[in-house]
């Protein structure tokens, strides 16, 4: 096997056996632990935890450690988090939430620097062209990564299902559930009723055991990557301080195509951490119960893999925009659907048409996003990457921390308008660059779309 795609498939399936573990505890934790809003405070501090980590780590970490290493030790960090949830409380899960995000940025940017090297080298070495390869590269990783949801969610499903203390939910716990839920004080808890404790800790188990056969499948298998291209990589990574270094993701902030993604950033976070936590707690737990949580997350996490490498394929025949739009009116549809609807158990299969609708929107969220980011600042692809990290985990953030205190109607509408103005700022950059570069070869090639480095969920 040529090395370079060995290394392109450790890379992947050590992501693959993390977020396995990581996936499905995300998607639990609003109805897990959600006592006191325990589980989406949780979130919240990880991804604010990650902002801190987007301004300075990645850089610092890559220059002194490689990529290899900065993969291999990030990956503790997730595993500490599955740790943390054996004993939920808040002296317990806070801190580790802090450390899977001060570890998360950092895995992100080796990532796709590990990943966009070893495409340049071997795109030299058979010359071909860089941009090619790179994609190819970024599509298997992705094709491989965004199945892990399927997997996570899976072992949650199969082991939370076998709890025997299956209740029905009334009709008047229904009126609770949906986009108009009950606040705080009144909300259903029959279909959120918490399983055992034995369930509990065997999920945990199979999670961790997942996260640190990914950090051996890494430190076994992965090659450090060592090239005059690795060295060049590391030149651009270094800063005469650290306050250089800590203010290099504001320095990028001075070109005005990065303030104006700002929103389409931002919206990427929103929209799953709308998903992760609202839909499944307001509408599947609250009218199904806990363990569909997992099936119906399966259905998101397998459109979104399949989606993500068929438009990283398609998209140099259509060109981003089109994309963008089609992604723009599925999910503005989604948006106006569930301020309609009331969920009911026998409207089952409703449950998994949104989120099979919200995961083709991601996938055109995550890989045209990123891979427009790769294209636009491409000599400043650290910064660049670190601003996306940034930004989403703002609007994670945001999304998470009021989670418990508005209505999801309320959540839906802000969505909505975040989408709108999303838009309005993308449309501004695309015609900044046509402006810049009307009808050159350049300009072709950004409307192709770049290396579909998706900086996805944690």
């Amino acid at each position: 096997m040529e090395r370079n795609l060995k290394n392109v498939l450790v890379i992947s399936f050590g992501f693959l056996l993390l977020f396995t573990a990581y996936g499905g505890l995300q998607s639990l934790q609003s109805s897990l632990n959600s006592e006191e809003g325990l589980g989406v405070a949780s979130l919240s501090v990880l991804y604010a935890a990650l902002i801190l980590s987007s301004m300075f780590l990645p850089p610092i970490l890559i220059k002194k450690l490689g990529c290899k290493w900065t993969i291999a030790i990030s990956m503790c960090c997730y595993i500490t988090f599955s740790l943390g949830n054996f004993y939920a409380s808040w002296y317990t899960l806070i801190p580790t939430s802090v450390i899977l995000g001060l570890g998360g940025a950092p895995l992100w940017s080796a990532k796709c620097t590990y990943l966009t090297i070893a495409g340049t080298l071997y795109a030299e070495k058979a010359g071909k062209n860089a941009k090619d390869i790179i994609n190819q590269y970024f599509g298997v990783f992705f094709l491989v990564f965004q199945s892990s949801g399927i997997w996570g969610n899976l072992i949650s499903s199969l082991i939370l299902s076998q709890s025997s203390t299956k209740v029905e939910i009334s009709e008047e716990d229904l009126e609770c559930c949906g986009a108009y839920n009950c606040l705080t004080g009144t909300t259903n808890t029959t279909g959120s009723a918490k399983p055992s404790n034995s369930l509990i800790y065997t999920l945990l188990g199979v999670y961790t055991a997942s996260g640190v056969l990914a950090v051996l499948l890494v430190i076994i298998f992965l090659d450090q990557i060592k090239s005059d291209q690795a060295e060049t990589e590391k030149e651009k990574l270094e800063a005469p301080s650290f306050w250089s270094t800590f203010l290099a993701t504001f320095r990028h902030l001075k070109d005005k195509r990065q303030c104006l993604l700002i929103p389409l950033t931002m919206y990427s976070g929103f929209e799953q951490g709308f998903l992760s936590g609202d839909y499944t707690k307001v509408y599947v737990t609250c009218a199904l119960g806990i363990q569909y949580v997992g099936y119906v997350m399966i259905c998101f996490a397998a459109v979104n893999s399949l989606c993500s490498l068929l438009f990283g394929k398609i998209s140099q025949f259509t060109g981003r925009k089109l994309l963008f739009a089609l992604a723009t009116l599925t999910n503005t549809a989604c948006i106006i659907a569930l301020l309609l609807w009331k969920p009911h158990p026998k409207q089952l299969g409703v449950f998994f048409v949104f989120p099979a609708l919200w995961g083709l929107s991601d996938a055109v969220w995550q890989t045209q996003t990123n891979g427009l980011y790769g294209i636009l600042f491409e000599k400043h692809k650290e910064a660049a990457f670190a601003n996306y990290r940034l930004w989403e985990s703002l609007g994670f953030v945001i999304a998470f921390g009021y989670s418990t205190k508005l209505q999801a109607y309320i959540k839906l509408y802000i969505l909505l308008s975040v989408l709108v103005l999303s838009m309005v700022t993308y449309g501004a950059v695309e015609y900044l660059e046509a402006k810049s570069s009307p009808g050159t070869p350049t300009a072709t090639k950004k409307e192709n779309g770049g290396p579909h480095s998706q900086e996805t969920p944690m």
